[in-house]
């Protein structure tokens, strides 16, 4: 380096000072090159345009290479009056903006919040980016044809992939801007809101809206932007958002003429050039018009998915009023012919107080299990949190099952000789006695229900892996084949007594439970009929169990 030549890092209000002197210190020649917004930053400052008209008036030769669009147009144009013989040339290629002279070399420029470029005068530096600048400039056409191209709407098509985190940022901006009649943006996640917001996208986005544009924004609703939302909701109540599900892209398209796909690397991070991977960018009719049908069909799915939310949620709704309601009258009609038939025994009428006593209890039945699956699926199922023995859980509930099934009004039920084994083994679990003993009367109901004259029930407990696994067999005609992979959903049943929801309702207890259910019909083959049901409890140690108790 010979003396008086340096390189240093310039900020703010240097940066600028140094941008005009590229054109006061110049003797032939001064060479700028930018990318989109370059022309409006540069425009944005009087001692710029004072420094350019100077250079005008001293026959400086000027030449430009500007990424064109027509969001800057009117800066290029208003450049090429302001001097007459400036040349300019369109290039979508430019990855940094620069400015030199003869002896002069400033790059990379950064001119947003904060203003910052590298100054050099040293002769190896300037020479090596004067040959760059030319060959660049030679391989480029004059702006002339790129202008009547935007101006009459005839834009040639063009597709870029971007790796470049901060043109990709400026490109982001650029179109934001340029929204007037139509914006559809897809987010990847809820701080890709965030992030968007910090840009001013969301500012840009709010202003359009205002001047009559249509927004429609995807987007996960959280916690994390809700501040965003609320944001937008009140600067633009008519900008529309959907609840969207999380994803690695996003899609930006405007005015339906161009778009941005985002491949996003790290979702959470806080600044867009953290976050970003690449982009792709296009104006391709094409591209444009299937990227635009892909987002309608993810926006009209969303449509339907809120619009069966809304209606689950008020047949759920309506379905619990409605249980509670039936509740109410069946406790008196059970007391009541509970009554009647003490006093009515050897009646006529006592087979007829039988039948309303058992479609009483049906009905009972109905209205606990319908109440249950409401409280599953609006995720209100509390559960006790208490520790038990098992045993003492089974052999109550095996009990309960044989009063009333010898109490059944249903004399098919009480004349049948169906034999119930079940050998008492201790097995403390922690959970919801209640509960846990409601899925053994299911199954243990069930396994009765589906067993004929001379049937044997077995109901095993056994340790293994740290879990305790309950069976309930019976040799009945074991489970229909066409219904077994859907055996625990809901109505998924073929006896005309049932509702197709206590399987439902214990796969959910048991699952709450931390633990499994399932079922599998015995082996055929070795003569064993009917279906053996299981379902498993994570056990509680000796050590737990003597803890507390």
């Amino acid at each position: 380096m010979t003396k008086g030549e340096k390189t240093k890092v310039l900020y703010q209000s240097d940066v600028i000072n140094s941008i005009s002197d590229i054109f006061y210190n110049s003797q032939h020649n001064v060479a700028i090159c930018g990318n989109s917004r370059f022309p409006s930053l540069m425009l944005s400052f009087e001692s710029i345009r004072i420094a350019i008209i100077d250079a005008r008036n001293r026959g400086i030769r000027q030449r430009y290479i500007f990424e064109i669009t027509k969001e800057n147009i009117s800066y290029c144009k208003e450049l090429i009056r302001m001097v007459n013989d400036l040349q300019i040339r369109h290039s979508n290629q430019i990855v940094a903006n620069f400015a030199l002279n003869e002896t002069e070399y400033l790059s990379p420029i950064t001119m947003k919040e904060r203003h910052q470029a590298i100054y050099s005068n040293v002769k190896e530096i300037v020479d090596q980016e004067k040959s760059i600048f030319e060959t660049v400039w030679n391989t480029l056409l004059p702006a002339k044809s790129r202008i009547k191209d935007i101006e009459e709407g005839t834009e040639s098509e063009f597709l870029e992939v971007i790796y470049d985190a901060q043109k990709a940022r400026d490109i982001y901006i650029d179109i934001a801007q340029s929204v007037d009649s139509e914006a559809l943006l897809l987010f990847a996640n809820s701080t890709s809101m965030v992030r968007a917001s910090r840009l001013g996208i969301v500012g840009y986005l709010i202003d359009a809206s205002k001047k009559g544009a249509s927004i429609k924004i995807i987007c996960p609703v959280t916690e994390g932007n809700s501040e965003v939302i609320n944001q937008i909701s009140e600067k633009a109540p008519n900008i529309r958002i959907l609840n969207g599900g999380d994803s690695h892209s996003g899609l930006f398209i405007v005015n339906n003429a161009k778009f941005i796909r985002f491949e996003i690397k790290e979702l959470q991070a806080q600044d867009f050039t953290d976050a970003v991977g690449f982009i792709v960018y296009s104006n391709s009719k094409v591209s444009v018009y299937s990227s635009r049908s892909f987002f309608e069909l993810l926006w009209n799915e969303r449509v339907q998915y809120e619009k069966l939310k809304e209606a689950d949620e008020m047949k759920s709704e309506f379905i619990n009023v409605a249980a509670h309601e039936l509740r109410t009258p069946i406790q008196p009609i059970l007391s009541l012919v509970d009554l009647m038939r003490s006093s009515m025994k050897g009646s006529t009428h006592e087979e007829s107080l039988n039948i309303i006593l058992r479609n009483a209890k049906r009905l009972r039945r109905l209205t606990d299990n319908i109440l249950d699956v409401t409280k599953i699926e609006s995720r209100s199922l509390d559960l006790k949190q208490e520790h038990f023995n098992l045993k003492d859980v089974i052999t109550n509930t095996l009990n309960d099952s044989l009063v009333v099934r010898n109490n059944s009004s249903n004399n098919s039920n009480a004349n049948r000789i169906i034999r119930l084994y079940y050998q008492p083994l201790d097995s403390f679990v922690e959970g919801d006695e209640g509960r846990i003993g409601q899925v053994v009367y299911n199954l243990v109901d069930n396994a009765f229900k589906f067993s004929k004259e001379g049937g044997i029930i077995t109901v095993d407990t056994k340790s293994e892996d740290n879990k305790i696994i309950i069976s309930v067999k019976d040799n009945g005609q074991g489970i229909d084949p066409a219904i077994l992979p859907k055996l625990f959903s809901k109505f998924e049943a073929k006896s005309l007594s049932g509702t197709g929801l206590g399987l439902y309702i214990c796969k959910n207890i048991i699952e709450a439970h931390g633990g499994s259910i399932w079922a599998e019909n015995n082996d055929l083959i070795h003569g064993e009929k009917g279906a053996t049901f299981y379902f498993s409890l994570p056990v509680l140690s000796v050590q737990r169990h003597q803890l507390v108790s």
